[in-house]
């Protein structure tokens, strides 16, 4: 697991800090992400929008409600517990959607870009069961929360050998792909829709997201460079009744209660069709 950043941070309203305030360890690591975000923590003026927040329990998102003026927690990740750890221990396999949208068959385990990597979740599971992963996440905040979920996923017995399957990397998407040193056999997307009304995250988790990355008006763009890049299929990840992302039609289509998964196959790499 490797993370690397290009962007900051600075046009958030957004401090870095611990709890418990004298804890020297999470004082160490609040500074090292202040930094790295290119964060000024001068606390004079209003108070932020966000905290970014070391606990003992990992690193949290927290987020200010202006009618008390006081924080909570709204994203933090957690690859061994919760719904990761739920999907990962009775998600279905090879045989769940996720899975057959991305290639997945008995002795096959394709290599996969998620070009939209958010949480990380369809990524973990995609390493849980035996791919190679690389997560590409364009918002410096979502990616030190992700890459934190990574750090203490390496250090638990049950998922230290899945994390070893995946790289985080936090850049613009579209870049990364058209460079890559090796062809992806799958390229993944799921990204922000603007009408969004179901999904696994709460309301207040996808307003935050929102607020923070805003919607992926790109999306149709990230689409066409990953069909020029990907070795067997793009797979891009869509709400129940939303348009496509392109005028080019789906080679087929995998439909689930509230989502779908639109499968466009390139098969360039004719053993994985």
């Amino acid at each position: 697991m490797t993370l690397q950043h290009d962007q900051t941070a600075t046009a958030l309203s957004l401090t870095v800090t611990c709890i418990p305030a004298d804890d020297e360890a999470l004082q160490v690591k609040a500074l090292a992400l202040a930094e790295a975000l290119q964060l000024n923590q001068d606390a004079a003026g209003s108070p932020p929008q966000f905290l970014l927040v070391y606990t003992v329990k990992g690193l949290e998102l927290q987020t200010l409600a202006p009618e008390t003026g006081r924080y909570s927690t709204t994203l933090i990740t957690d690859f061994v517990h919760g719904s990761a750890g739920y999907r990962r221990l009775h998600g279905g396999g090879i045989h769940q959607p996720l899975a057959r949208a991305a290639g997945l068959k008995p002795g096959i385990r394709p290599t996969i870009i998620d070009a939209t990597a958010g949480l990380g979740i369809d990524a973990f599971i995609l390493a849980s069961l035996g791919c190679q992963v690389t997560m590409i996440e364009r918002s410096p905040v979502i990616g030190a929360l992700l890459n934190d979920g990574l750090q203490r996923a390496a250090a638990h017995p049950a998922t230290r050998d899945i994390v070893s399957r995946l790289q985080l990397l936090i850049s613009n998407s579209r870049e990364v792909i058209a460079s890559l040193p090796e062809q992806p056999a799958t390229i993944y997307l799921d990204p922000m829709y603007p009408h969004r009304h179901t999904s696994a995250l709460n309301k207040q988790e996808m307003r935050t997201i929102r607020s923070l990355v805003g919607d992926d008006q790109d999306a149709a763009a990230l689409l066409e460079t990953a069909l020029t890049i990907a070795g067997n299929r793009v797979v891009v990840k869509r709400p129940k009744g939303a348009p496509e992302l392109s005028a080019r039609r789906p080679s087929h289509i995998i439909e689930m209660k509230n989502s779908r998964f639109d499968v466009y196959l390139t098969n360039r790499l004719k053993s994985e069709d």
